[in-house]
């Protein structure tokens, strides 16, 4: 087992939350981005560069990721492929993606891509908080609790 991440949009915070509990507990992460980015010289963490263009990054992570695996990710797509493949996906926010919400996610997903291409404005999400870190770090903890039974 092990962590995919979606690196290209993952806030920096949560990124060092994930190298600490690597550290911790020897968890493989691997960030995919189509930009270089530096990760500590840790044996069980890497970044993979793939080419820019649509969801290149995201296909790579689909291509690599095993049932069990966990991918971080708000992007919602994504985390319903690699759902379909038996992996668990957690959004920088701290919320697990379930099978019993997936579908409602893209829903409003689309609705709210409809809206902005049609001059609707309803701009991104907040900045990530104290809260929205620590309910990462604990989601985090539950999964490598589990993962490591």
């Amino acid at each position: 087992m092990q962590i995919w991440v979606d690196a290209d949009a993952c806030p920096v915070t949560v990124k060092q939350i994930l190298f600490k509990a690597s550290r911790r507990t020897g968890m493989a992460v691997t960030l995919v981005a189509n930009q270089p980015l530096q990760v500590p010289r840790l044996p069980q963490v890497q970044a993979i560069q793939v080419p820019g263009g649509f969801d290149v990054a995201d296909n790579e992570i689909v291509r690599r990721v095993a049932a069990g695996d966990l991918v971080v990710t708000a992007d919602i797509p994504l985390a319903a492929e690699v759902m379909d493949k038996g992996a668990h996906a957690l959004n920088p926010r701290g919320e697990m993606y379930s099978a019993d919400d997936i579908a409602a996610r893209l829903t409003v997903r689309d609705f709210m891509d409809t809206l902005r291409a049609s001059g609707i404005h309803g701009g991104g999400p907040s900045a990530l908080g104290e809260r929205e870190r620590q309910a990462f770090a604990n989601a985090l903890d539950r999964w490598l609790a589990r993962a490591t039974r």
